[in-house]
């Protein structure tokens, strides 16, 4: 049904008025740095009622426009391109614009999750996103709604739909071919119609109001096919993502069909979109049919790459090593790749290095994986403590402790006869070996057996006991300290990548903890035992055990010395252990194993 403005209620007039003269005065186009004249609004609502024309002039004098009591004229400049389509209010009541379906409810994970290259694309975020506003290279097809409007000498002011022969009528022109036109020639066309007809004084707006709702046919490999709605300006990603995206285990990225009956449109490369970021325009009619046809040969590549995929190629195509590192991208440390060929029931394997790789023809099947294949020429190893040497030494792989030794400086308060040797691989079978004792005292806890009730229960609490305090040693962290000892075997020890080598002061002090009252560090005192150092440390607590005192020598070895022992020297840790009250006996040696072991290793005391 057609209305123009002499049609319509005062109401609806002063609303076609608002909506119109607010938004183009308040806008600039191009060809003019001032927005459209005033006067328009006079033309367009020449028979509006005074108090209709005084609510417009005050809205504009708000809006900053002219003075806000009278319209002054200015130069009228034509719009040479299309500006905003119009709003709401100016289209055709009779048929409400069309909404983009929303994307399906469906779970994307296991696209995100897919090492196919392209999977990760459809998560459904094209789904949820509509048609843009103003597509300058959208086609205009037949059943498009097109908003035209003339001033001046003529007055015309319509929401019109390309008739099936793909024209628009306007009184006084005729018929308009508006099918075939580009959206950004759309008011150049419809000026010329009319140039045509009136040789000055009529001045032509038009726009595009809204694309043709269609409903398009996605099928093939893809996860849910079927018939989805839309508008003829949404584009392949839309539809494909409405229906779950392409299927990476069997769909093909290379080559996407769109189909009219049974001609083939366009034949789509989504590759060329992820790498190069180009979208063919490809306008879709109602009924129009987007095939996703069977994956075609692919490649996997994995290890040093920047995009490690599975990757896919024409199934006529003969690709080499050179395409697939091109698509891959190995990383600055990647030096060789090795080529999995798939030949049938026989396993082959290349391993070639990247600079000699050359254009090695892959197959269907193959996989390659980029490694990084170096030798160590070089080690470094940092010195921290009291010396006057540089902190970090870069050796020869291969080096031994004693080449180091010979070029640090040690100073007067240097104790170079207790040097820490502390490796990080060390630490880690230290870790390892203290989490297999943990799981194995857990085990025990957990399967321990009970004669009556009461001793299940004793039982049960005990075990609780226990398993808080295994979680409490699983987080305690090894020093990763190697005994070097002395005398001439210690400087043919083997340097490795990483180490760090502490020289201690000659402090006079011994570390006093555990299970003492007041854990501090005491003066060392020549002739002084083990028991004197823990009464001055406080004495012994109430869970400790006063005959189990393990002494941690400065250079990495330890013992388990009496109460009376003076084998205590300067900078030694004192570790009092704690008494461990337990029912079973497998479960007190257990633990007892792994309080020496954590305190070997960490120089710590945990009590229960």
């Amino acid at each position: 049904m057609r209305r123009d403005c002499h049609s319509m209620p005062s109401r609806g007039r002063l609303a076609l008025g608002l909506s119109l003269a607010l938004p183009l005065l308040a806008s600039p186009v191009q060809g003019s740095a001032q927005g459209l004249p005033p006067g328009l609004v006079s033309q367009v609502l020449q028979n509006a009622d005074p108090t209709t024309l005084a609510t417009i002039a005050n809205a504009m004098g708000n809006a900053g426009i002219g003075n806000g009591g009278s319209l002054p004229s200015v130069p009228l400049a034509v719009p040479s391109a299309s500006p905003t389509p119009p709003p709401a209010a100016l289209v055709d009541a009779g048929a409400p614009p069309v909404t983009p379906g929303a994307a399906p409810a469906a779970s994307y994970a296991a696209n995100s999750a897919s090492p196919v290259f392209g999977a990760q694309l459809f998560t459904g975020a094209f789904a949820r996103t509509g048609a843009a506003h103003f597509n300058p290279d959208y086609v205009v097809t037949a059943g498009d709604r097109v908003v035209l409007r003339l001033w001046g000498a003529f007055q015309f002011a319509q929401v019109q739909t390309v008739d099936p022969q793909g024209n628009v009528f306007l009184p006084n022109i005729g018929p308009i071919h508006l099918a075939g036109v580009r959206n950004q020639d759309l008011q150049r066309v419809v000026t010329g119609a009319a140039a045509a007809t009136f040789r000055s004084n009529v001045y032509v707006y038009a726009s595009l109001a809204e694309a043709q709702p269609v409903r398009v046919f996605v099928g093939g490999f893809v996860r849910r096919p079927g018939l989805y709605d839309g508008t003829s300006m949404d584009g392949l990603l839309h539809y494909l993502d409405a229906a779950g995206g392409i299927d990476p285990d069997r769909g093909t990225f290379i080559d996407v069909e769109v189909k009219r009956g049974e001609q083939v449109r366009a034949h789509v490369n989504l590759y060329q979109f992820l790498f190069r970021g180009v979208m063919p325009p490809v306008p879709l009619g109602d009924g129009d049919v987007i095939f996703v046809g069977p994956r075609q040969q692919t490649v996997s590549v994995l290890g040093l790459a920047n995009n490690a995929n599975v990757f896919e190629f024409p199934r006529n195509a003969h690709p080499t090593t050179a395409d697939v590192m091109l698509l891959a991208g190995p990383q600055p440390s990647a030096t060789h790749m090795r080529i999995t060929r798939n030949t049938g029931p026989v396993k082959n394997v290349d391993y070639r290095p990247l600079a000699d790789a050359g254009a090695l023809p892959v197959g269907n099947g193959d996989t390659i994986e980029f490694t990084a294949d170096k030798k160590a020429g070089t080690i470094t190893v940092r010195i921290e403590g009291e010396h006057e040497s540089p902190q970090e030494y870069v050796l020869p792989y291969g080096a031994h402790l004693g080449d180091l030794l010979q070029q640090i400086r040690f100073s007067q308060r240097s104790d170079a006869g207790s040097i820490q040797l502390f490796r990080q691989s060390v630490k880690d079978r230290q870790k390892t070996m203290l989490d297999a004792s943990l799981h194995s005292l857990e085990q025990a806890a957990l399967t321990a057996r009970s004669g009556t009730n009461d001793e299940s229960q004793l039982r049960r609490n005990e075990a609780d006991l226990i398993l808080q305090w295994i979680d409490r040693a699983r987080k305690v962290q090894p020093l990763g300290q190697v005994v070097i000892g002395q005398g001439p075997a210690r400087d043919d020890l083997l340097l490795e990548n990483g180490d760090l080598l502490h020289v201690p002061t000659r402090d006079g002090l011994v570390l006093v903890s555990g299970e003492v009252l007041f854990p501090n560090a005491v003066a060392w005192q020549q002739g002084l035992d083990a028991n004197g150092y823990v009464s001055r440390a406080g004495g012994y607590t109430q869970k400790s055990a006063a005959r189990r005192i393990v002494v941690a020598h400065a250079d990495g070895s330890f013992e388990e010395v009496a109460a009376q022992s003076h084998a205590v020297r300067s900078g030694d840790d004192l570790l009092v252990l704690p008494r461990i009250d337990t029912k079973s006996r497998q479960i007190l040696k257990d633990m007892t194993q792994i309080l020496y072991q954590i305190a070997v290793s960490a120089k710590v005391v945990l009590g229960l």
